[in-house]
């Protein structure tokens, strides 16, 4: 028995119409897909191209913006030495408790021998405070180092500073002073020099610990 041919399905119109609007349907969905991704696609590179652009700027600004060093100038003005500057001590007492605190008040004054002004470093590092018990040294102001205090003395100048000896002894490395141990009652002598001019100090002052 031989197997008869299938008879071919024919479609209406109205069939192959929604057919034809499905495939339309179809192809345009594909084509807004593709232009999305190529969309994509070109705004991902073009967002890195700028995030790198604005890299390098940031790098290039930055190398830019690093601080150039201010060349060196060398001062005409020259440093003061003992024949134009003059140091001088008071204390506030002639006596201070054991563990007490005893105040000074050190000045720095211009002495012109001519219309020329001259620098002086004017902090306890370089204008230093001594204490002294006979051939013993206490106590010295720059035992720990500070800032310069540079200052341009003329005709008629001074600097008047307030110094504290807290009536401790101070050791061969900067301590604290509330860490440094206290020196006994007795006779101690204060004097003002200049650390690099030996040559230029004070009065000496006399106190008493008891």
């Amino acid at each position: 028995m031989t197997q008869g041919k299938k008879r071919k399905r024919k479609l209406s119109k109205r069939r192959r119409a929604v057919y034809r609007r499905r495939r339309i349907v179809v192809g345009i969905a594909l084509v807004l897909a593709v232009a999305l991704t190529v969309f994509c696609v070109y705004s991902l590179g073009r967002g890195m191209a700028a995030i790198d652009t604005t890299i390098r700027h940031d790098d290039l600004m930055a190398v830019s913006r690093k601080p150039v060093p201010a060349p060196k100038q060398k001062s005409k003005v020259k440093d003061c030495t003992a024949s134009n500057v003059k140091l001088s001590l008071q204390s506030d007492s002639q006596s201070v408790p054991v563990g007490g605190a005893m105040k000074f008040t050190a000045t720095i004054t211009f002495v012109p021998k001519d219309s020329s002004s001259c620098l002086v470093d004017a902090s306890d590092h370089s204008r230093v405070l001594t204490i002294t018990s006979g051939g013993d040294t206490v106590w010295r102001s720059d035992a720990c180092d500070v800032d310069s205090r540079k200052l341009l003395l003329a005709a008629g100048d001074t600097d008047t500073q307030t110094m504290t000896w807290n009536t401790n002894r101070s050791g061969q490395t900067c301590t604290e002073d509330s860490k440094l141990p206290k020196v006994d009652a007795g006779t101690y002598t204060a004097q003002l020099s200049m650390r690099d001019h030996p040559k230029i100090v004070s009065n000496k002052v006399t106190i008493t610990v008891q």
